[in-house]
């Protein structure tokens, strides 16, 4: 994925400025522990060092240490209320970021929308939707595919062509099942969507997504594909409706069943990665870009139910249902480019462990 900064900023402002639900702030929360923000407001409820008895003298460490990694934005929830909350690099709070393929767990999400709405069985094959002739592989071999398989990255089809999801550059290289390989053609399923509800993408996630918790943000076109941009406190908003089990309060948005399942292990070749999820605490773990298995846990020192939306140049939504712990990191790579994991997720969590232990 190319690097997006360099859409104007303007633009996205004016994207971002017509994105906020005008609906009346959402019922008291259903329990006294979990909190949920108002969907009309920035209004967003802290929770204090004392409260967690979390170590503050590491905090100004691991702050240095984020600005020092060309770190963006930096927010720490637990059960919903904000304890971290820090800008840098001349970034705000109201400035949009590029998830980059963090952004992968949206396209999740809303597929398990649609397929509680009874538009989309995941199921089903890629072509019952979009027709014969959206890959370049033979009938035979593209009608193996699955919708379920373009969300679990084995879809068979070459990862070694660009980042186009055009036809020419989805080529048949395995059988759909037989080959774990991290590609953009997990996009398709946004056509998928698109074409089932009869709406366009973007309206369709608006209205069944974002505008339900209070995100702002849009999806801009880049390289064939779409990109999410927003402020960090919208991926703090979706990473809150995850770690609450796709339940806004009271309002369920994400099917509780179909997130374990994309929280689990989607395939029987990368343990590491769920419906577009990564996963700790396996055993072994596949990288984007290698066909090499990897033995031990993609990130060793954070906790082994951690899981997360992992994007380019270290865009980051770590979720930690132990801990009660949501964490986002948007910037510029800490260190050399990167697709997903990088060395920069142990390094980090080393001066959140001191945080928090």
């Amino acid at each position: 994925m190319k690097n997006m900064t360099c859409i104007p900023l303007f633009i996205l402002m004016v994207l971002f400025s017509c994105s906020k639900d005008d609906s009346p702030t959402s019922p008291e929360p259903i329990n006294n522990i979990l909190y949920f923000p108002p969907i009309d407001s920035d209004i967003w409820e802290t929770k204090s060092f004392a409260d967690l008895e979390w170590n503050d003298s590491a905090l100004q460490p691991l702050l240095d240490y984020l600005e020092d990694k060309n770190t963006k934005s930096f927010i720490i929830l637990h059960d919903g209320k904000i304890v971290v909350e820090q800008y840098f690099n001349n970034h705000t709070a109201t400035s949009p970021w590029y998830w980059a393929s963090a952004g992968k767990t949206l396209t999740t999400a809303i597929s398990g929308i649609a397929q509680n709405e009874g538009l989309i069985n995941i199921n089903n094959r890629v072509s019952d939707y979009l027709g014969t002739g959206w890959t370049s592989a033979t009938l035979e071999k593209e009608n193996l595919i699955t919708c379920k398989n373009l969300l679990s990255m084995n879809s068979g089809l070459d990862d070694g062509l660009g980042d186009s999801v055009s036809p020419i550059n989805l080529k048949y290289i395995a059988d759909a099942g037989a080959r774990w390989a991290y590609h953009n053609v997990y996009v398709k399923m946004q056509d998928v969507v698109a074409q089932a509800s009869n709406q366009s993408w973007s309206n369709y996630f608006n209205t069944k997504l974002r505008d339900k918790i209070g995100m702002t943000g849009a999806w801009i076109n880049s390289n064939d594909f779409s990109v999410y941009w927003s402020n960090t406190r919208s991926m703090a908003r979706f990473g809150l409706l995850i770690y609450a089990n796709g339940t806004w309060e009271n309002i369920p948005i994400i099917p509780e069943n179909f997130l374990n399942e994309a929280t689990n292990t989607s395939q029987n070749i990368n343990q590491s990665y769920g419906y577009l999820w990564w996963l700790n605490g396996k055993s072994s773990y596949h990288l984007p870009a290698s066909q090499l298995e990897f033995n031990g846990e993609l990130v060793p020192n954070a906790p082994a139910d951690m899981y997360a939306a992992l994007g380019k140049n270290d865009q980051k939504i770590y979720i930690v249902p132990s801990k009660k712990l949501v964490v986002i990191r948007m910037g510029h790579a800490a260190d050399n480019i990167n697709f997903a994991l990088s060395s920069f997720d142990k390094d980090l969590w080393e001066k959140i462990n001191a945080l928090i232990n």
